[in-house]
């Protein structure tokens, strides 16, 4: 077995077998989970820069009652995170473009509130380079796909192994403007792997998040539902945000890269639910460019699709 498969089983294995018997020690139980694929073939069709990601959520809680707890602690989320980030030509890049990158994290937060205010808070450990083992999975799909694998330029000059505790901060409110649709402003904040500041809000129109958890995907900023609540029916996304980005792991200065003076991202989805909890979402997001020398922006699509039976 591959490392990346062994690595991916193990987290799967944490969340879904040790993590519940640790949790019901403590008094809880697995109240949901949720998952988001994000690629830009999805999207724009190219294949470049935030190319592809996945991202997984467990979640165990105490009690839970259709909203976050006011205490810290008493939910807690273990987040999954694997991303590819790659230069525009896999075989013969650009001068100046972006270096390959992959990356693997996994990650302790909790999710409480503070009257109306919801707060998540949390830490990650991210893991770089080639010892993801991230690129086998890449060049197993375009064998599949296209035949277009990384030259050896490209996996000889991607960001190198290495482990960045990564802290992550978030906090939201959701405001009603009348029927169905509420907007939720927040404020997210990251210092390891990535160290910037986000402002933004999301509107949503129909039922989607009342009564359970969501939690956002860092690639496209679309949330994702990892605690079931009503949701049932169409309902529609939007939602946009800035970052000022102080720091990346992933466009280092001492290569050269110069970061834009603003991340921008702009997004819509829509999510539909049967009554017997059959769920699929797609999301559109167009990412600004991130540094200086990037041609010109993208969009990519986030996919999930829920069947229960």
């Amino acid at each position: 077995m591959r490392p990346w498969c062994a690595f991916m089983i193990s987290c799967l294995l944490v969340g879904s077998t040790l993590g519940p018997v640790m949790a019901e020690a403590e008094g809880r139980e697995r109240v949901g989970h949720g998952r988001l694929v994000t690629n830009d073939l999805l999207g724009d069709g190219n294949d470049r820069w935030r190319t592809g990601s996945v991202a997984a959520s467990y979640v165990w809680g105490r009690d839970w009652q259709g909203r976050a707890p006011e205490r810290a602690g008493n939910v807690l989320e273990l987040r999954f995170n694997a991303e590819i980030i790659a230069p525009e030509n896999l075989r013969r890049p650009r001068p100046g473009d972006r270096p390959l990158a992959n990356a693997l994290s996994l990650g302790l937060h909790t999710h409480f509130s503070a009257g109306e205010t919801e707060i998540a808070l949390g830490g990650d450990l991210v893991a770089t380079g080639a010892q993801t083992h991230l690129t086998d999975v890449q060049r197993t799909i375009h064998n599949i796909v296209d035949g277009t694998d990384p030259s050896a330029q490209v996996r000889r000059t991607q960001i190198g192994n290495d482990v960045f505790p990564t802290a992550v901060a978030e906090v939201g409110r959701d405001y009603y403007v009348g029927g169905p649709v509420r907007i939720r402003p927040f404020i997210e904040g990251r210092v390891g792997a990535e160290t910037l500041l986000r402002v933004g809000a999301d509107m949503v129109i129909g039922s989607l998040g009342d009564g359970g958890l969501m939690v956002r995907d860092p690639v496209s900023g679309q949330r994702y539902r990892t605690v079931d609540g009503d949701g049932r029916g169409l309902s529609f996304i939007l939602g946009a945000d800035i970052a000022h980005v102080e720091h990346s792991e992933f466009l280092p200065s001492s290569r050269g890269y110069d970061l834009t003076d603003a991340r921008t991202r702009l997004r819509a989805g829509a999510h539909w639910q049967g009554d017997g909890g059959t769920e699929l979402f797609y999301g559109l997001t167009w990412l600004d460019k991130e540094f200086e020398a990037q041609r010109e922006s993208q969009f990519v699509g986030s996919v999930r699709l829920g069947i229960k039976f």
